[in-house]
């Protein structure tokens, strides 16, 4: 069907919503437009336009445009969408009129002028005036066919009550949703929860009262009426209801803000599939944290990010960041028996950029083994502020101090199993590699998300990148307080000897096939395989391989390569010898000043951090 856009009388139609101005189709237009354009289940529209708030002939022009469309034998439904609601900051719920089961040009007249008229009702004003929301008010018309109903309700794509992020709120109604919306009765109530695998499972179910349901009248508009004797008993959705509904809701407000994807949605259930009737974001969204930061500020920081992950994140870099952060960050306290508050959140996007919250880390790290703010601040580069931790009494003290006991017992064990993981994913990953590309996009949607929930799930790796900062950490502290103002120093040279990190494993690499390129040439079968070797140990690697729009090595070997002649200059024999030296006079001054449970201590710590 062509749109309809009659620029004189305003009358848009859904798929010209998103070319016109928001200022012209209101909140609520303009977020079921952008559900439609990626595909998500909202009926056919169109608009009235603000900017032509009741000319005399407007209802005639919508009457023309629904009979075009075929809808003049359909019951309508007629919302409101006016300019600044349903956003970030002002949700106008229940505020603005909406009509259903409009029934022929008559009721469908008097609809347009009550929805235009709701916006300057006394509760209309009251609400734009507390919200400081100045400047004339401008109203938008919806009009859609009425979906029939045999259940709806509303959600939130967080815990709207804390802010909690990993939970999902629904509540379900019999009937059209309108009665719960205005608060007429009380439906169902799900409390979902949100998996490493992106599923989501009922956490609890709550019953609700559901005497009355709102129907379509005979005569046009909407009355309350008996729920039948069979449904009031009944729980109103099943857990498959639930979880498709579930999905349905994740992927609605990832597509409207995949940065803070919270939304409030209705939605209707017409017997065999889900609709969504309308969006908005949550606003006011509690910021949830440990009860002992609620009254500090939350303190966020690209310390650790702003070299890893200079340029702004995809929405998939995201996904992966928002959970990665917390995999990473959590093990380590997991490992030392410290409770952790399920559901925080660590990670931020701010102007599309990475930040964590040096605070939640702080506060962790602090109540979990005892390592001051100060401290956790140097580990992220030395510029944020400090949050305020209260005095501790000998019990606390002794608590933290188990826990790290608990930690050190326990740290050798899960390395193993984290090094075992590495193995695994590996294997995984070299399977994916030989196997041909998927020629269907949801085959090769559905071997990412595998890919992604093997990799989220192997929690042990995460501990060998998370546990290297804790140990690096503590590897400082007890440094600068056996020889104060050397603490820096002293841990780079011990760090520099011994066996090789991963990364400094593979800089050796790279040395060395810069030498084979210049003595045996780039041509030779001896480099071809030295560099075949180098791809299949390291091609996975690349320049801020983080992103994954980036092309790692294996993909894009030039900007490698380019770096061999400038890298056989450099001796590696020498520079091991240098790196061996100073960890070699290092540890002589340790074992001269420091007692031997320090030189101990300092030992396993090196072995860890490294």
């Amino acid at each position: 069907m062509n749109a309809i856009s009659d620029i004189s009388h305003r009358v848009i139609d859904d798929h010209a919503v998103l070319d016109a101005s928001a200022d012209a189709v209101g909140g609520k237009a303009w977020q079921l437009a952008q559900l439609r354009r990626y595909g998500l289940p909202v009926a056919e529209f169109i608009v009235l336009s603000a900017a032509a708030a009741a000319p005399t002939d407007e209802a005639e022009h919508a009457w023309a445009a629904v009979q075009a469309r075929g809808w003049a034998d359909k019951p309508l439904a007629v919302r409101s969408s006016a300019v600044g609601e349903d956003g970030a900051h002002a949700s106008f719920a229940g505020i603005h009129r909406s009509c259903l089961n409009v029934c022929g040009a008559a009721q469908l007249a008097e609809a347009i002028a009550a929805v235009r008229t709701s916006l300057l009702s006394d509760s209309a004003r009251a609400y734009r005036q507390r919200l400081g929301i100045a400047g004339q008010a401008r109203m938008a018309v919806i009009i859609m066919p009425l979906l029939p109903a045999v259940a709806a309700g509303i959600a939130f794509t967080c815990d709207p009550r804390d802010g909690r992020e990993d939970r999902m709120l629904i509540h379900a109604h019999w009937g059209l949703g309108e009665a719960l919306v205005g608060g007429e009765a009380d439906g169902d109530e799900y409390l979902l929860a949100e998996d490493a695998t992106d599923s989501w499972r009922v956490l609890s179910c709550r019953l609700g009262g559901k005497a009355q349901q709102r129907r379509c009248a005979d005569g046009g508009g909407t009355e309350l009426r008996a729920t039948p004797a069979g449904q009031t008993s009944r729980q109103v959705l099943d857990a498959a209801q639930i979880e498709t509904l579930a999905a349905l809701l994740r992927d609605a407000a990832y597509a409207l803000d995949f940065v803070a994807p919270f939304y409030d949605l209705e939605w209707l259930w017409d017997g065999a599939r889900f609709w969504l009737t309308q969006a908005r974001p949550v606003t006011r969204r509690p910021h949830y944290t440990y009860p002992a930061l609620q009254n500090q500020p939350a303190i966020w920081t690209r310390g650790n990010t702003c070299e890893l992950l200079p340029d702004p994140l995809a929405a998939f870099d995201w996904n992966f960041s928002r959970r990665g952060v917390n995999a990473l960050l959590e093990q380590g306290a997991r490992l030392a028996g410290y409770p952790l508050q399920d559901g925080v959140q660590r990670a931020g996007l701010f102007h599309g950029r990475l930040y964590l919250e040096a605070s939640i880390m702080q506060w962790e790290l602090w109540n979990a083994v005892n390592v001051p703010p100060t401290s956790m601040n140097v580990m992220m580069g030395g510029h944020q502020p400090e949050i305020t931790v209260p005095a501790s009494t000998w019990r606390e003290r002794l608590r933290r101090g188990l826990n790290m006991l608990r930690y050190l017992r326990r740290a050798g064990a899960v390395r193993q199993r984290g090094e075992a993981a590495i193995v695994r994913v590996r294997a995984m990953a070299q399977r994916l590699r030989a196997a041909p590309p998927p020629a269907e996009h949801a085959v090769l949607r559905a071997a990412i998300q595998e890919a992604g929930q093997v990799a989220r799930s192997e929690f042990d790796m995460f501990f060998l990148q998370g546990s290297g900062g804790g140990s690096l950490s503590l590897l400082r502290d007890t440094l600068e307080k056996a020889f104060p103002g050397e603490g820096d120093a002293l841990g780079a040279a011990l760090l520099a000897g011994g066996e090789a990190s991963v990364t400094v494993q593979q800089n050796y690499a790279l040395l060395a096939l810069a030498q084979r390129a210049r003595q045996e040439g780039r041509e030779s079968t001896g480099f071809q395989r030295a560099l075949a070797d180098f791809m299949q140990a390291y091609g996975h690697r690349g320049h801020y391989e983080t992103y994954f729009r980036s092309a790692s090595w294996r993909e894009q070997p030039d900007s490698l390569l380019a770096q061999l002649d400038s890298l056989a200059d450099i001796d590696a024999d020498a520079l091991r010898q240098r790196q061996q030296h100073a960890a070699a006079q290092a540890w002589a001054r340790i074992r001269q000043h420091a007692p031997w449970p320090t030189r101990l201590l300092l030992r396993w710590l090196a072995r860890a951090a490294r």
